[in-house]
């Protein structure tokens, strides 16, 4: 199982951001977001950001137009995955 460090996000627009992210990606990888939620609800690879000192998990929620991924930190659910850049 591969414990992968997301650090940018290509997005298209959406009226719910979390649902307008297309791709993940880290320091030589990049995956769509269906793979990542594969990969998440198969129990293959965990992904996570870092926000400051601290590890935020990435998940995945079922919103109203079918599963998107979002970080969970401190027993919440935030934006942090939002505020990365887009992926190259």
């Amino acid at each position: 199982m591969a414990d992968a460090r997301v650090t940018c996000i290509t997005r298209q627009p959406r009226k719910s951001p979390h649902e307008g992210i297309t791709h993940l990606g880290g320091h030589g990888w990049k995956r769509t977001k269906a793979e990542v939620i594969a990969a998440i609800e198969g129990g293959r690879d965990t992904f996570y950001i870092q926000t400051g000192v601290n590890r935020a998990e990435i998940g995945v929620l079922n919103g109203p137009n079918g599963k998107y991924l979002r970080a969970y930190e401190h027993g919440q659910w935030n934006d942090s995955l939002l505020t990365l850049p887009t992926c190259i």
